[in-house]
């Protein structure tokens, strides 16, 4: 045993020299990726680090808040994330040694059995010449043993299964936190664009109702005309007309809210008067329309929660090939159990006499497994291509998602731009049109008439601030969320720049 002792910790210092995973290996859809995104502009700092507190609203900024606490998709996502850890935590401990402690107290009571033991009795009671025999012999056996100790086994992991199965573990958990942070992502997310529905919606309202009064106004003054000889009928008829068509679309706004403010409010999980009373306040969230800087780097794909996640399962599925592949190799494993051993309590703990140990080391090598470790080898290498298919598939979404949602945010930001110089010319005409009435060169009809386009253009310009709001919107989810010009972002790295090396030994056959 004392020779088996330096092989033993020989094979202890090579421990930890193999690793039978395979190479990280760079998808090929991911090699194409282009360096930056074609349809960002040189225009400026964009900074999507603050996300909605750029809006410089209070109410959105509770809103958010409140989903982020209290969502049952992102609670649901936490658990996965405390279960994902704990099972890394369960693959881990298999690289530390096994240490329990015993103690045991046995009593014994069992009657003599056997010829040779009753001759040796009788042999000590009986007496010389026909004398007296001697003490009656014992016909039973009591015992008393005391027992300390403490077991310890350690499994040399020569060939990396036991730490391919905890990295493999831990990319798991780091894969379900980062599906808890896209979980979080897209919570915020639609709060906030439904919030911002919310806010068009209850614009739209307004701008209805007084177009309504404008029209009756403007229908009273055609009947008036009408009675009077100036306009025809068919001019009448036009008018009321609108103003029927006007008056129906606002049960049509009316429900579009009610079904804004439901949404919202099941997204923070409250009732929805609940939440018809927290809005019960003006809404005024500030519209930004930071530009997306030239030349923003493809890389930063690599934050976004989906690509991060796909990355860490390709990474656990690559360590899961090693640690089936290592299956094929022995296993050694070292036990020692010193303790102590007495015939009463005293001696149990009387260390320096009564002490013991047993030392081992026991060696278990496949021979016929029926199959069984091949196959898992194919199977944990079908799997690490399709986690590979995964992230090659989820970097060109994500990359095409960010290029649509950086031209989407541009498209709408120059739409804004133009039905906002198109509503200060309505206004411009409305007051020509005001001015002319007072000075009496113009009639009010006409006045009226220009108003109602100042009402138009005021509709339109508020969903197409919605739109702006939406879109960069998309320009931060698709990006990952919070990013910051001359800030480093936490980037996972779409290809890795150092592969792990690894040996090319080939096992016994199964």
């Amino acid at each position: 045993m004392r020779a088996a002792l330096p092989l033993a910790l020989a094979a202890l210092a090579l421990a930890g020299c193999a690793n039978l995973a395979p190479q990280r290996a760079q998808p090929e859809i991911t090699a194409q990726l282009p360096g930056d995104f074609p349809n960002s502009e040189n225009s400026g700092p964009y900074r999507p680090d603050a996300w909605w507190t750029d809006y410089d609203d209070p109410v959105l900024d509770a809103l958010v808040r409140d989903a982020l606490a209290d969502n049952l998709d992102i609670a649901e996502a936490s658990a996965r994330v405390a279960q994902a850890a704990a099972q890394a935590r369960i693959a881990r401990s298999a690289l530390f040694p096994r240490v329990n402690a015993s103690v045991d107290a046995n009593y014994s009571n069992q009657p003599l059995s056997g010829n040779a033991f009753g001759a040796l009795a009788g042999a000590q009671g009986g007496g010389q010449d026909g004398g007296q025999g001697g003490q009656e012999p014992p016909t039973r056996i009591e015992n008393d043993s005391y027992s300390l100790g403490l077991g310890a086994s350690y499994e040399l992991d020569l060939f990396g299964r036991v730490r391919n199965d905890f990295a493999a573990a831990r990319a798991d958990a780091i894969a379900a936190e980062y599906d808890f942070r896209s979980v979080q992502l897209a919570a915020a997310a639609e709060t906030i664009a439904t919030y911002f529905e919310v806010v068009d919606a209850r614009r739209q309202i307004e701008l209805t109702l007084e177009t309504i009064d404008l029209l009756s106004e403007r229908v009273a003054q055609t009947e008036e005309r009408f009675r009077r000889g100036l306009t025809q009928s068919f001019e009448l008829y036009q008018v009321q007309q609108d103003q029927r068509n006007t008056q129906a679309s606002l049960p049509q706004a009316e429900a579009a809210l009610d079904d804004a403010q439901g949404r919202l409010a099941l997204l923070v999980r409250q009732y929805p008067d609940a939440m018809e009373a927290r809005l019960a306040r003006p809404l005024t969230p500030r519209l930004v329309f930071d530009e997306v800087p030239a030349g923003l780097p493809a890389e930063l794909l690599g934050q976004r929660p989906d690509v991060a996640a796909a990355w860490a399962r390709l990474e656990a599925a690559r360590a899961r090939v090693g640690a089936r592949k290592a299956e094929r190799f022995p296993s050694i494993n070292l036990t020692a159990g010193p303790g102590t051993q007495g015939g009463d309590i005293a001696g149990a703990f009387d260390v320096a006499n009564n002490w013991a140990v047993n030392l081992a080391a026991g060696l278990t090598a496949p021979i016929f497994q029926g199959g069984r470790i091949s196959a898992n080898i194919e199977a944990a290498r079908a799997n690490y291509d399709v986690q590979a298919t995964i992230y090659a598939r989820t970097v060109l979404t994500a990359f095409r998602e960010a290029n649509s949602a950086i031209e989407d945010y541009e498209e709408n930001r120059q739409r804004y731009e133009l039905i906002l110089a198109q509503l200060e010319e309505a206004q411009f005409s409305a007051e020509l049109q005001a001015r002319r009435f007072e000075a009496g060169v113009g009639d009010y009809v006409s006045y009226l008439d220009a108003l109602r386009a100042v009402y138009q253009v005021e509709a339109a310009l508020s969903s197409a601030g919605r739109g702006v709001a939406l879109s960069r919107l998309g320009v931060h989810r698709t990006l990952g969320g919070d990013w910051a010009a001359g800030i480093e972002p936490n980037v996972v790295e779409l290809v890795p720049a150092l592969p792990e090396a690894t040996p090319s030994e080939e096992g016994p056959e199964e």
